[in-house]
């Protein structure tokens, strides 16, 4: 049985699925300063082990970005993922203002996975960037 739980994973908890989904690694100081930083979490556990994690950052006024969605490969395609989305959803519609932004990078091929949930794709004229620190 799995159960939903809305809070902040734990280091290790972070830990597991990042690298069960097949993430780099980051170091352990990065992490709890990264989901302290968090608006919302969500988390999903089966037999007290963590199968999916996602959450929020962003300045909770103006800004809001899904990020982290991570779905252990033994629940994929089984609607997870969906119920973690929705729970993120109702807390965007819950706290942010009319005219917010909400942001996400989806993986190659998620894209109509999150056009489900009312996201779209930006325009070839205003295409998004990003950098990963070395």
């Amino acid at each position: 049985m799995i159960l939903i739980e809305q809070r902040l994973p734990t280091v290790s908890e972070y830990q597991s699925i990042r690298n069960s989904v097949g993430w780099h690694l980051v170091d352990e100081q990065s992490i709890e300063t990264a989901l302290n930083g968090s608006l919302f979490s969500v988390i999903a556990l089966e037999n007290g082990r963590i199968k999916a994690c996602a959450r929020i950052v962003g300045d909770g006024g103006l800004y809001f970005y899904i990020q982290d969605v991570m779905v252990h490969p033994d629940h994929q395609k089984k609607g997870l993922g969906k119920k973690l989305m929705h729970e993120l959803m109702a807390f965007i519609h819950t706290n942010a203002k009319p005219g917010a932004f909400v942001g996400l990078m989806a993986a190659k091929g998620l894209g109509p996975y999150y056009e489900t949930f009312g996201f779209k794709t930006r325009d070839k004229n205003a295409p998004g960037m990003f950098q990963i620190v070395q």
